[in-house]
């Protein structure tokens, strides 16, 4: 089974909270200095499920992933798992793309690389959490999509995939090529081998370009986003201690009482 997976570089959601700062103007983050970016830990938990899928059946991983810096980091991380192949694409032209604009950049590779059985994508990205990009994959590529997958499996020639619900879950049969979000219900991502590590590094990551996808101008970039972002901020958090008194505790709780009533909670 050859498998493509989309991953995605974010700041590591385990910065100590007095480390993050915005740039309101620009409305970005600001990278903490010496902490490194990390794999976004859904997308990790897609490598996971590609891995089983390989360890069961064979095939190939390739792993996808844009980084207008170039940077191999994370795609080395999946190779250091166990992922066959690594691909980045880094353009100017990709800047300020939105979700749609990185589908569109994604799709395009895809067909680049061709000859899948499955694409996989993490639920959502930990920085952004829009939970996207997998669903309009599969719909510029025209193909069956299946979110929120907590197993996948090859029975009579299809997939199985096993789908996390809020009180359950459901079983589909999805024929091939298709596309599946992985939920974090997969289980913890293996770590990845001294040997794999090792490998990983002596790697040559490509660098696929605008050019070499074909990709459609006028759906990348800042030019081509659908929404704006209005405000980036953090938000401000007060904390007030008022005190209840009373001669009695009764009178203390009728007071306490009316107070809660007065300020909308109950």
């Amino acid at each position: 089974m050859d498998i493509i997976v989309c991953v995605k570089k974010i700041p590591d959601p385990e910065i100590p909270p007095a480390k993050f700062k915005l740039d309101m103007e620009s409305k970005r983050v600001i990278p903490p200095e010496g902490i490194p970016p990390v794999i976004n830990p859904y997308d990790e938990q897609a490598v996971e499920l590609a891995l089983r899928l390989k360890d069961k059946y064979g095939g190939k991983i390739t792993v996808l992933t844009i980084d207008n810096d170039a940077d191999t980091s994370i795609v080395k991380h999946a190779l250091a798992m166990g992922a066959d192949e690594g691909i980045v694409l880094a353009d100017k032209a990709f800047e300020g793309s939105d979700s749609f604009s990185t589908s569109h950049i994604l799709s395009q590779a895809i067909q680049k690389v061709g000859n899948f059985d499955l694409v996989l994508c993490g639920r959502q990205a930990a920085d952004w959490d829009e939970g996207l990009v997998g669903a309009i994959i599969a719909e510029n590529l025209s193909l069956p999509l299946v979110t929120l997958a907590e197993a996948v499996d090859v029975v009579d020639g299809k997939l199985k995939v096993k789908r996390v619900t809020l009180d359950g879950y459901q079983i589909f049969a999805v024929p091939t090529p298709a596309v599946a979000t992985v939920s974090n219900e997969v289980g913890q991502p293996r770590l990845p081998s001294g040997w794999g590590i090792i490998s990983a590094s002596r790697k040559q990551i490509p660098i696929w370009k605008a050019g070499d996808l074909d990709a459609d101008p006028s759906q990348i970039g800042a030019k081509a986003v659908r929404r704006r972002l209005v405000k980036l901020f953090i938000p401000v958090r007060e904390k007030k201690c008022e005190i209840i008194e009373g001669e009695t505790t009764a009178e203390a709780s009728v007071k306490l009482a009316e107070r809660l009533r007065k300020a909308g909670v109950i």
